[in-house]
């Protein structure tokens, strides 16, 4: 019995997405379990569903493709394949490891070659989960989480940001509002996926709407009712949880 292969289809063209799905069905291992017409949706049906293969397009509304892949960080499918009509993004595809890229409009047979390449990258997956998966527990026990750049997106324009220029990150709903001394960026990513991002060494979670970079710390200012802010060297006040004032004097005194 052969393995059967997961496929999400993100692409904001209802059309594309019909006739990608018909060519798909033609291949009886593949199983389209959902699709996504924008970029936000491709998230959300990607991390609750962990497809085996993202088929992606680049231009689409809200978030593009790769915004997509950045904001999935570690949840992004095994396979991603893009799917678009410009071929002045492939350069862009292989930078993220993408899979393939696949130039609109294909035929029958370059899917196939695709597919054929989809399947190769999941069977030595399968191989080698068991050793893969072990190295990545030794990994994480031995070694905190951290990014030095996070990719932004600014006026259409995608830039590297890095982590020790963040002054202070706030939760805004999906999002998250990272505040540098240039001004602020929204980034599609939960304040726990932030987190994980982040150097622990320097920043600190002092409230469920707040992470803060020690760096541009002041002080912490006692309020009413036993209640604590920490004041940033530019002026800002950030709320500080109870359950936080501790970690976070620790991990202060450990840096001075």
């Amino acid at each position: 019995m052969s393995t059967r292969i997961r496929a999400l289809i993100a692409d904001d063209e209802p059309l594309a997405r019909l006739w990608l799905r018909g060519l798909l069905q033609e291949h009886p291992d593949i199983d389209v379990i959902e699709e996504a017409g924008n970029g936000i949706a491709a998230i959300e049906h990607a991390g609750a569903l962990s497809p085996d293969v993202l088929f992606l397009d680049v231009d689409m509304p809200e978030l593009d493709g790769f915004g997509v892949v950045e904001a999935l960080g570690d949840q992004r499918p095994h396979c991603i394949v893009f799917v678009t009509a410009h071929d002045r993004f492939a350069l862009q595809a292989f930078e993220v490891h993408a899979l393939d890229y696949l130039l609109k409009p294909f035929d029958a047979e370059r899917l196939r070659k695709t597919l054929d390449r989809v399947r190769a990258q999941l069977a030595t997956r399968t191989a080698a989960a068991v050793p893969e998966k072990l190295a990545a527990i030794l990994e994480a026990l031995h070694q905190p989480r951290k990014q030095d750049r996070i990719a932004v997106k600014d006026n259409g324009r995608v830039f590297f940001l890095r982590t020790e220029d963040i002054r202070w990150v706030e939760a805004c709903g999906n999002y998250v509002k990272l505040y540098t001394a240039g001004g602020s960026h929204l980034l599609l990513q939960t304040m726990a996926g932030m987190e994980a991002r982040l150097d622990t060494e320097r920043f600190l979670r002092i409230h469920r709407s707040a992470i803060v970079n020690i760096d541009a710390i002041h002080s912490i200012e006692p309020l009413f009712h036993g209640d604590y802010e920490v004041r940033l060297k530019t002026g800002e006040a950030l709320p500080l949880s109870r359950g936080y004032r501790d970690r976070l004097q620790a991990l202060i005194e450990r840096s001075s």
